[in-house]
């Protein structure tokens, strides 16, 4: 094939994973194209045995990383490229819980290069929408030590050192490695993380798999991983209009809430890294000199670092802007 010497906004094809805690939210607000009980969509992703597929323009069917080894850094960025070269950096979700998820963690980036060669997994949550009284866990509830987590461990009362909080939609959370997590039923959030796919189990409410088998935890991995001291995850933002907002940062994403009621010009060529888009209200349509894509509710795009400016069209849109800092 003729490969395009300027890339444009990419789109991809969402990766729908059904869960025994899933539902039908993704399709009932993002109008996924889902059956059963879909857990979670990956809107973009480079791990290879997951990999995005386009869906638009003259990369159609290129998967992600094809694309990555093709451009490199007219796609990620020179700084990015330097850093991660081959391997995409950043995983792009929508989770829907229609149940508790498990109660986990994460390891960080030493830890997981160490067992796993594999990156950690820092994250973001952004609240899309919450049932009544429903809950996230974060950390603990008190000062614990590794001790008195063993013990709660040794004797099925884990549940009652964790700290348990109540979201709302627009609540938002930066996650770092070794934070004790779980997101609770009736919670549908978007997720901004570290390409990983390593999680360790603590706790999973003692629950059957649909194969009525209990499902494995990873105990004796997560002690080295956790970290016991207070959680400091909720982050506290403003909202603009038409301007990007700061919602938080760290050394591996910075976040921006977007929220349009007119046509805006967001300049990025000073940014040095790819800006990916997840609109989580309204539509709009998204120009360049050269492609024009429309983008609604639910849907995700990829503008390369290629790309100097965009021009978001739109009277109502509200947008989740990432890119790596």
């Amino acid at each position: 094939m003729n490969v395009p010497e300027t890339l444009y906004p990419l789109k991809f094809r969402p990766i729908l994973k059904e869960k025994i805690w899933g539902g039908e939210k993704l399709k009932k607000f993002f109008s996924k194209n889902a059956t059963g009980k879909i857990g979670e969509s990956w809107e973009i992703s480079g791990l290879e045995n997951n990999a995005s597929v386009v869906t638009n323009g003259s990369l159609k069917g290129k998967t992600l990383p094809w694309v990555l080894r093709t451009y490199k850094e007219k796609l990620v960025g020179d700084r990015v490229y330097r850093d991660f070269g081959n391997n995409f950096p950043l995983l792009f979700k929508f989770i829907d819980a229609q149940k508790n998820l498990s109660v986990q963690v994460h390891p960080d980036d030493a830890l997981a290069k160490e067992r796993h060669n594999s990156f950690g997994k820092t994250e973001m949550w952004y609240i899309l929408n919450a049932e009544k009284d429903a809950k996230i866990i974060l950390g603990f509830n008190e000062n614990i030590d590794q001790e008195r987590y063993l013990n709660a461990l040794s004797k099925k009362q884990v549940t009652s050192i964790l700290n348990s909080q109540e979201v709302k939609k627009g609540d938002a959370f930066i996650l770092h490695p070794g934070t004790v997590h779980a997101i609770g039923a009736g919670v549908l959030l978007a997720e901004i993380q570290q390409t990983s796919d390593i999680t360790y189990r603590i706790y999973d409410w003692d629950r059957p798999d649909v194969n009525g088998k209990m499902r494995q935890l990873h105990n004796d991995l997560a002690l080295e991983a956790i970290d016991f001291s207070p959680s400091e995850a909720k982050l506290s933002y403003s909202e603009a209009i038409n301007t990007p907002s700061s919602m938080g940062s760290t050394v591996f994403f910075s976040v921006n809430k977007l929220k349009l009621s007119k046509d805006y010009v967001r300049k990025l060529e000073n940014l040095g890294s790819f800006t990916v888009y997840m609109c989580l209200e309204g539509s709009a349509l998204i120009q360049t000199n050269h492609f024009s894509e429309n983008i609604t509710k639910g849907e995700t795009i990829l503008i390369p670092a290629q790309v100097p400016e965009i021009k978001i069209s739109t009277n109502s849109a509200s947008f989740l802007e990432v890119f790596i800092p």
